[in-house]
């Protein structure tokens, strides 16, 4: 699958963003944790550089928490403060304040030896679509500043908000990159939403998934689906075709039937994502340190 999503309102991102990041003490990058790599946009290595950067693992509850423990050592290890979160229930967003003070304490200092105590302290927050920028605001603020949906592409404007006497958020719309050199980036950004699935061929996209949950998270197939097994793999077998005899196993036990008692295959992989989206299969983390 060659997934490719390039709205035009992204390269006026990230003019804004060029613009504006003399506007601001620090960049938080809001990551999901189920798939730290493929959520990175590469473009903000060079385009935030020199800011000191606040890395949020957000929907951390989908993830396999020693993974991302992993994870955020090496971010930590890479200079970067990190902070731990689900921004939808609002788990880790009340660390979030402190935790941008202790990433500007020397500059915080520094205002306050030339006498600007109380000086507002503004920070960028980016990320690709659909990654929860807008819930992790709204959460971090208090109440509802920020627009959200289940969808990618909903923020289309950059946005102020005062989440207390001493600090602002710009929020910003999500932001991919023109092409994604390695398909599992693009098949990792659909299974999590991030682009949209009118652009998809479902049925494949979730072939590709399933093949992969039975290599890497067999019981949770087994367990989600109550399958009483998983079929052997045959040799030679691609992923397509191997994550389609799982998508026919488990619609078949979910009783997708159509006439002449085939399985409705893409009703199932759309129930499929859904239910991988929703967290209703358990905790999965795509991407690990060690590969």
């Amino acid at each position: 699958m060659n997934i490719q999503w390039y709205p035009g309102h992204m390269t006026k991102t990230r003019r804004m963003i060029t613009e504006q990041l003399r506007n601001v003490d620090a960049v938080c990058e809001i990551l999901d944790a189920r798939i730290p790599v493929s959520s990175r946009n590469p473009d903000v290595d060079e385009l935030t550089a020199g800011k000191p950067r606040l890395v949020v693992l957000n929907r951390v509850d989908q993830a396999d928490r020693p993974a991302t423990d992993s994870w955020a050592a090496w971010f930590r290890a890479q200079g970067h403060a990190v902070l731990l979160c689900d921004a939808k229930s609002g788990a880790g967003t009340a660390k979030f304040a402190a935790a941008v003070r202790e990433l500007l304490a020397d500059k915080l200092r520094a205002y306050a030896e030339k006498g600007q105590t109380g000086r507002v302290v503004r920070v960028m927050v980016l990320g690709i679509p659909n990654v929860g920028k807008s819930t992790f605001i709204n959460r971090v603020a208090g109440r509802k500043t920020a627009r959200t949906e289940d969808r990618p592409g909903v923020t289309r404007s950059k946005q102020w908000v005062p989440i207390d006497r001493g600090l602002e958020l710009l929020d910003t719309p999500g932001i991919l990159w023109p092409k994604f050199e390695d398909q599992s980036v693009g098949l990792n950004l659909a299974y999590t939403g991030a682009v949209k699935d009118d652009i998809l061929d479902v049925e494949t996209l979730g072939c590709h998934l399933m093949a992969y949950l039975g290599a890497r998270y067999p019981n949770a197939l087994l367990t989600g689906y109550r399958l009483s097994g998983l079929p052997e793999r045959e040799e030679g077998e691609n992923d397509i075709a191997y994550g389609y005899r799982l998508l026919e196993a488990a619609g078949r036990k979910r009783g997708f039937l159509i006439s002449g008692g085939e399985v409705d295959t893409e009703r199932m992989a759309k129930i499929l994502l859904d239910e991988f989206r929703a967290g209703k299969l358990g905790r999965f983390t795509l991407e690990m340190l060690e590969e």
